[in-house]
């Protein structure tokens, strides 16, 4: 072989064994697992026991249901004596207190902050601020067949069989909306079996209301009879779309979320005394009177310089007159006009 060709052999095959080990290696680099960074150790909190904490906020007042609570971990070192804890205390013992100071979602709840039944002033933390409580008699009809619970909202019907002047006139009007429920007879809890409310038989129910509603409630006592009508839930949120339509709630431009929620809390659960509706005997009977009767027509003596005449008040002749002799009466009532100005004498 001539020896050019043969160096040029030798030096082809040095270059295709370079190229094939630089090719490898650079398969073998590309291959290898990347360097995995080692973070800074993270100091793990120990968690505690679980605490009960508030599920929602919970102004004052509020009577506390199985849904107003539950138990959350809490760390050990946060844990406070006055907390309740899983497994120590007794959650159905709970159930039908009244919150004593304003409680936020997610906040614990210590054993200062509710008041049980039969504790001093357990009515008084369970009034709203600017309301007061009045009691009614009830029956097994007019109380709802025992279903009227406390947390309930309620109206509130007065039937008179007869109303005072009329001749016979009967009528029911619902004159309060929207009252809370404090307590039936003298318990403000609910009587629960297998997880089932039981209804009971009661003989008053003590109400929350405005002071001005509490005079009126006074006074209907003394006028006819009393009968609770039980609202349902949706009934709330009803009555906010028309007070906030109506202009009776004005949240301000720049009010926060909470100031908001405030407001329209406070609308939604308010009593009101406004305009009622009422329903008569003719309504529901023919054989009763629709409406009062027309008072009958009184006539009275008007002197002018000894002139007498005779003015009809009252009555589908009202507005006429006729002379008659001086000083004639013809019924109760004499009055005489003297220097342009009318004086009335009544026997």
């Amino acid at each position: 072989m001539d020896k050019k060709k043969l160096v040029l052999l030798v030096a082809a095959s040095i270059v295709a064994v370079g190229t094939a080990f630089m090719a490898r290696s650079l398969l073998t680099g590309s291959s290898a697992p990347a360097a995995q960074a080692v973070g800074a150790p993270v100091d793990v909190v120990p968690v505690g026991p679980k605490v009960l904490v508030a599920q929602r906020a919970l102004p004052p007042g509020t009577i506390i249901t199985p849904e107003s609570l539950g138990f959350q971990p809490w760390p050990t070192e946060l844990v406070k004596d006055a907390y309740f804890i899983e497994g120590e205390a007794d959650m159905s013992k709970l159930i039908g207190t009244v919150v004593r100071f304003a409680i936020t979602a997610g906040e614990p709840v210590t054993q200062g902050t509710l008041v049980a039944p039969g504790d001093r002033g357990f009515l008084a933390a369970a009034l709203t601020p600017g309301m007061r409580a009045v009691t009614v008699p009830v029956n097994i009809t007019s109380g709802v067949a025992g279903f009227v619970f406390p947390g309930d909202r309620v109206d509130m019907m007065l039937t008179q069989n007869e109303v005072k002047g009329s001749d016979g006139l009967r009528v029911s009007e619902t004159i309060l909306r929207n009252l809370r429920v404090l307590a039936t007879d003298q318990t403000t809890t609910q009587v629960v079996v297998d997880g089932h409310m039981q209804p009971q038989k009661s003989t008053t129910v003590t109400l929350e209301v405005t002071p001005r509603i509490a005079e009126k409630i006074a006074v209907a006592r003394n006028l006819g009879t009393l009968d609770l009508s039980l609202r349902p839930l949706a009934d709330n949120s009803t009555d906010l779309e028309r007070a906030i339509a109506s202009g009776k709630v004005k949240v301000p431009d720049n009010a926060t979320p909470e100031e908001e929620e405030r407001l329209l809390r406070q609308a939604s659960t308010g009593p009101s005394d406004g305009r009622t509706s009422f329903v008569t005997g003719g309504d529901v009977s023919r054989f009763q009177s629709a409406k009062l009767p027309v008072a009958a027509p009184k006539t009275v003596n008007i002197s002018r310089k000894g002139n007498v005449v005779v003015e009809t008040i009252g009555g589908p002749k009202a507005g006429t007159a006729s002379p008659v002799g001086n000083g004639m009466i013809v019924s109760g009532t004499q009055v005489t006009e003297t220097g342009g100005a009318l004086g009335a004498s009544f026997p």
